[in-house]
């Protein structure tokens, strides 16, 4: 499922135009991204938490030299399911 596909299922689900359906998605992606941008944690409940996470500097190889490199520290966004989706999706 990609966003336009989102968009219509919310506005059919909930009895909104597809504008209005796509405000909503939209105003819930900036939100999550904003509060991982400020390094907080997001939890929706029955379906999981997005979390920042850093990962530590260290040491690589360039592929095609096969040099060390090194790989400064940096922070990704991290899901965890909640019980609730892990149950639905193992069923």
């Amino acid at each position: 499922m990609n966003k336009t596909e989102l968009v219509a299922a919310i506005a059919e689900k909930a009895a909104l135009t597809k504008k209005d359906a796509e405000l909503v998605v939209n105003t819930v992606f900036e939100s999550v991204t904003e509060a991982l941008g400020a390094g907080e944690k997001v939890q929706i409940f029955g379906f999981g938490s997005f979390d920042v996470k850093q990962r530590a500097a260290r040491v690589g190889r360039h592929p095609r030299t096969k040099k060390a490199m090194k790989i400064p520290a940096y922070k990704v966004a991290s899901f965890s399911p909640a019980r609730a989706l892990k149950d639905t999706v193992n069923k």
